[in-house]
């Protein structure tokens, strides 16, 4: 593999064309400048040429964005050769590593990996330092399985997130959703999607697991339509778990002083409050 290290100006760095990750402006980001700040960059971007000119970052857009906060120009780049496939294999591999990756990220990288698996069709040790067998022996999706550590299944069940509308993924995102009832919803077309996100969004709801099956069957019969979709997410669900609040964790929101009874009583009204003027919202 051709490389070569490299000083590039920051103005040089474009993202992958197809990066499926985000970058947070987060207390982790604040971290990383502040520690770019002060000792430089410590691990170099990885890029390819671009065309057109510049280099593209395959992996390292968080290192790039913590440079412009810190007011770095340049930055210290390992400039490397690669096919589209092979970069589209760097890129996830280099991020998948990073912790609280969201399942809407995954889904959109295994689901890069595996198409560019596909097309490379020989060899899967390009990026991963893993030695396996050529594609055609083998599925790719198990091949896949194996560098990853994830079955086959929860491959699939990741890639299926992709389907989704973006309100809905973005509920996955944020935990609103649980993974397997997003899956079942995620074989929905997106008409039938923005009506279930309809109700969501009325009733401040989500469709358990359960649920979002019987969407999915009503749907594959044909008979689905949004008086189904309210019948259904409507139905009372049978309480798994209690809600609970530390009191240490809410008590900066009250006078000194306040006793947890006091709180908690509180805490009902502004409820109660927001839950007339949401009413009184809906009915204007």
């Amino acid at each position: 593999m051709d490389e070569e290290l490299r000083t590039v100006p920051l103005s040089e760095l474009y993202p992958f064309s197809e990066q499926p990750f985000k970058v947070q402006l987060d207390e982790g980001m604040d971290e990383l400048a502040e520690s770019i700040r002060q000792s430089g960059v410590l691990s170099p971007i990885i890029a390819r040429p671009r065309e057109g000119g510049g280099y593209e970052i395959l992996s390292g857009h968080r290192r790039v964005k913590a440079c412009e906060i810190a007011g770095i120009k340049e930055a210290p780049v390992m400039v490397r050769q690669l096919d589209d496939d092979a970069a589209v294999i760097l890129l996830v591999d280099s991020n998948l590593q990073r912790e609280n990756i969201l399942l809407s990220e995954k889904a959109f990288a295994y689901q890069m990996k595996l198409e560019a698996m596909k097309r490379q069709g020989k060899r899967t040790d390009l990026t991963s330092g893993q030695i396996g067998p050529k594609l055609e022996k083998r599925r790719s999706n198990e091949v896949l399985s194996e560098i990853s550590g994830e079955s086959v299944k929860q491959i699939q069940r990741y890639i299926r997130l992709t389907n989704l509308i973006t309100p809905l993924l973005d509920m996955v995102d944020r935990k609103e959703i649980a993974l397997s009832a997003a899956v079942e919803l995620s074989y929905l077309g997106s008409k039938a999607q923005s009506e279930v996100l309809k109700v969501i969004e009325q009733d401040c709801t989500a469709p358990s697991i359960s649920q979002a099956g019987r969407i999915r069957q009503f749907y594959q019969e044909d008979k689905l339509s949004p008086a189904v979709i309210e019948a259904i997410m409507r139905e009372e669900k049978p309480e798994k778990a209690k809600l609970t609040f530390k009191t240490d964790k809410i008590r900066k929101y009250f006078p000194r002083g306040y006793t947890p009874e006091q709180m908690e009583e509180t805490v009902i009204k502004l409820l109660e409050n927001w839950s007339r003027k949401r009413k009184i919202d809906k009915e204007r």
